[in-house]
């Protein structure tokens, strides 16, 4: 029964992580034709829309099915994180962003090779920025795709995330928000993140909408 979880927990992450690639393919093409439409749309007029910055703060806890415990068990490692986001508005639906993680804890995570094998991985206070094209699907909610890397003093690895945040805005360009995440680290392990935030957006004050 548990070789057969384990195959069935593998054919998912492999076939998340194909569309991951594919949508992050396409994502250059999508915002070209967001951008085509939002032109057209305007049919030359001036938009009342202007780009803007925003900063965020955010806290929680990273996941991993593939954690070490100290006998050696392998456990879902749960670690505390903290996040600093950084997003630039350039169009009313597109927002390009640099989003860093910070994982303040020495952990192990158990890493499989190209040949099946299967062996331990120390990760020392990892650090985790991701360039991130953003997308507003409505006013409060946002589809996120990117890439990125972990950085540790054992190893490096390049990472692919997605994120889905709710944003509630407050007053005077402040929000809180909530996210959720997912990266895969390439020829390494997986984590998904549930994270509470709050962020300002500099020059862009909106009344908060229902």
């Amino acid at each position: 029964m548990g070789a057969v979880n384990e195959l069935f927990y593998s054919a998912i992450i492999t076939n998340m992580k194909k569309l991951m690639r594919y949508c992050i393919m396409l994502a250059p093409l999508l915002l070209s034709f967001e951008l085509v439409a939002q032109h057209v749309q305007e049919g030359g007029h001036t938009s009342s829309f202007k780009p803007f910055h925003s900063l965020g703060l955010a806290i929680g806890h990273a996941h991993s099915f593939k954690g070490v415990d100290e006998n050696g068990n392998r456990n879902n490692a749960v670690l505390p994180y903290f996040g600093l986001d950084y997003n630039y508005q350039f169009a009313p639906k597109w927002a390009l962003g640099l989003r860093t993680d910070f994982v303040n804890e020495t952990f192990v995570v158990e890493k499989t090779e190209h040949d099946g094998t299967v062996e331990e991985l120390e990760r020392s206070r990892p650090l985790a920025p991701a360039l991130m094209a953003m997308y507003n699907l409505s006013h409060r909610w946002k589809l996120g795709l990117g890439v990125g890397g972990e950085f540790a003093k054992e190893a490096n690895f390049w990472l692919n995330r997605a994120a889905i945040e709710y944003a509630c805005p407050i007053r005077k360009g402040w929000e809180v928000f909530g996210a959720f995440q997912y990266d895969i680290r390439w020829n390494a392990y997986d984590t998904w993140t549930l994270g509470l935030g709050i962020a300002y957006a500099f020059g862009h004050h909106e009344e908060n909408h229902e």
